[in-house]
């Protein structure tokens, strides 16, 4: 199958890989030489621009940072060619950017509109499940949809949830993350404890994730350094999942509850947090370095 794949950054990009080693024909684009370069050199075809990437494609994916984003390359914005003028009718495009669902919406029926398929398809699993191919997708659109992209999404994921029409996807991930956040600082909170209270972060990681107070935070991306060798906090929060990423999912969580007239107020106060955490100059770092809030200063 030819694969037009738009956006190749921490997720997209061993994501762009795992297609074309499954044997696929990947048309890959990235605004980020850098990045086109590394897949070029594993063999991947980086086009000239996403016009150029779409274009014979049967299938579009897309990775991108944030609803402008998705809006910008489908639809066009400021000066920006739309680019759903460049893809044939009958294509499918797979968005897997995490974005708000109205955005979603917006762009399925301009793509509906042009004889072209959409389904919203967010993931789970962090880069290290994007390398092996292990992510979690969350899915929005229509059965047929959801199956025409099926033998594209297993070769990047290992569980495919169809979670209703275009956008529950995306309402889906936003809770996820939501709930993400909260747990990490929360983990965050009772291991910095522990700590400056003269425990081994490892020993009391290890009790606590075979306790009550388990979790995916204490069993795969521990926010200590040390305890997870290949978690971003061992890594000096480099790569991973950004704190303004977070930051922005957290957001859209909060509209989505004032939408819904829903109350999230750990929600909000875990958004609050990672603006703070932000700010102090953190964004770019992974979102598990929110334990430098809760540690004590040498």
């Amino acid at each position: 199958m030819q694969i037009a794949f738009i956006g190749l950054g921490h997720m997209g990009g061993p994501m762009a890989l795992n297609l074309h080693k499954a044997g696929h024909v990947v048309h890959a684009f990235d605004l980020n030489e850098d990045v086109c370069d590394a897949l070029q050199a594993e063999g991947v075809t980086i086009a000239a621009s996403a016009i150029n990437a779409v274009q014979g494609a049967q299938v579009v994916i897309s990775m991108l940072p944030a609803s402008a984003h998705v809006e910008a390359l489908y639809l066009g914005r400021h000066g920006q060619d739309a680019l759903l003028p460049a893809i044939a009718r009958g294509t499918l495009i797979i968005d897997s950017s995490t974005i708000a669902a109205a955005t979603s919406q917006k762009v399925a029926q301009a793509a509906q509109n042009a004889g072209i398929g959409f389904i919203d398809a967010p993931v789970s699993g962090g880069v290290g499940g994007a390398v092996a191919g292990t992510l979690t997708f969350m899915v929005g659109g229509s059965d047929a949809d959801l199956e025409r992209a099926r033998p594209v999404l297993e070769k990047m994921g290992a569980n495919i949830f169809h979670a209703g029409a275009v956008g529950a996807g995306q309402t889906a991930k936003i809770c996820n993350n939501m709930l993400l956040g909260i747990l990490m600082i929360g983990t965050s909170e009772a291991i910095a404890l522990g700590v400056a209270n003269g425990l081994d972060p490892k020993v009391l990681s290890e009790i606590m994730r075979r306790s009550s107070g388990g979790n995916w935070a204490l069993e795969k991306y521990n926010p200590f350094p040390g305890v997870h060798e290949n978690a971003p906090a061992s890594k000096g929060y480099a790569g991973g999942f950004g704190t303004d990423l977070m930051l922005k999912d957290l957001g859209l969580a909060q509209e989505a509850a004032t939408a819904a007239r829903s109350a999230t107020p750990l929600g909000g106060l875990a958004r609050a947090l990672y603006a703070a955490h932000s700010l102090a100059g953190h964004g770019p770092e992974d979102f598990s370095s929110i334990i430098k809030l809760m540690q004590k200063k040498a």
